[in-house]
């Protein structure tokens, strides 16, 4: 029998920072347990009957399949609520959005452009609202991220950490998590491509209590060498289209080759968020290679949000 901590019922994830490294190794421990039950075909309904309903203003293949099936196996049920089906993309107010759903639902994630929508219908909702993108972060692809780390170096304090290419919600939501639970993390970018100064600096203040390290520099070469960990992600993101051929240019250099992955410590894995496109941020060989724990990671997203879920709702 599963033991629930009671003290994150009702608690809203929209950022990975705002939760203490306390409290996301509850999450990661839970995580590995219920990955383990999984495994075993053994049951696991924490969350009986429980509702969570699933707001997609963009597509989704990790993050609609992981949340629908996580919320099955926990013996609950998800809706999946297209922007365009609710009133909400007929312009009511994420306020009266939150107020209504939350008298049907026991959990609401969304997966939205703006954070602050987000933020929002966090503040009106009276159920626990789970992040599950938006441009400026993404913190539940870095709880899978830790967790697969964890599990294949068996340790998260004193990990060298490198992100190479776009410094994007992926790049910020992993940063911070690696600033709550003790990596070093390094994120190299080309100009114009770093992420936010705001993020980088508050990554640093958490940092300076947990005994991490958080860097920023522009040669990918430099943050590999030695890396535990290489970490890339998509050069052009949903919405970023009309920028795509400036963005290959800009991130030719930062590209996870063989070459790039020789310079990483001996057993160093290989994360990538996905989708994946081949010769520009990482090469197929690597993706399917020794050292990638790519598909790990992919799978961790749906044990890390069911952790996430039992935890949170009520």
């Amino acid at each position: 029998m599963i033991d629930l901590a009671q003290d994150l019922k009702g608690r809203d994830f929209t950022r990975i920072g705002a939760w203490s490294a306390g409290e996301l190794t509850t999450v990661l421990d839970l995580g590995d347990e219920l990955k383990r039950l999984q495994q075993e075909r053994e049951e696991h309904r924490l969350l009986p009957g429980r509702a969570l309903g699933m707001i997609f203003q963009k597509p989704s293949t990790r993050t609609r399949v992981s949340f629908e099936v996580g919320i099955g196996q926990l013996g609950g049920f998800g809706l999946y609520l297209r922007s365009d089906d609710l009133q909400l993309g007929r312009g009511e107010t994420i306020r009266d959005t939150a107020t209504v759903l939350s008298r049907y639902l026991d959990g609401i994630m969304i997966r939205t452009f703006a954070q602050d929508d987000v933020e929002q219908l966090a503040m009106y909702a009276t159920v626990p609202v789970i992040n599950g993108l938006t441009d400026a972060t993404h913190p539940c692809q870095a709880l899978a991220d830790v967790m697969t780390i964890r599990e294949r170096l068996g340790q998260l304090e004193g990990v060298r950490l490198a992100y190479v290419g776009d410094g994007n919600n992926v790049c910020v939501s992993l940063m911070a998590a690696a600033a709550r639970l003790g990596l070093r993390f390094v994120a190299a970018t080309p100009p114009g491509y770093e992420p936010p100064a705001d993020e980088v600096a508050l990554a640093r203040q958490i940092a300076s209590d947990s005994g991490a390290a958080i860097e920023a520099i522009r040669d990918p070469q430099a943050a590999a060498v030695g890396a535990d960990v290489l970490y890339t992600d998509v050069w052009t993101s949903m919405g970023q289209d009309a920028e795509r051929e400036r963005r290959l240019r800009a991130l030719a250099a930062y590209r996870i080759d063989a070459e790039l992955l020789r310079l990483a410590a001996p057993e160093a894995i290989v994360l990538h968020c996905l989708p994946a496109h081949y010769g520009e941020e990482i090469t197929q060989d690597v993706l399917y290679g020794p050292q990638s724990a790519v598909w790990d990671q992919a799978e961790n997203r749906l044990h890390a949000q069911k952790a996430l879920l039992a935890l949170v709702m009520p």
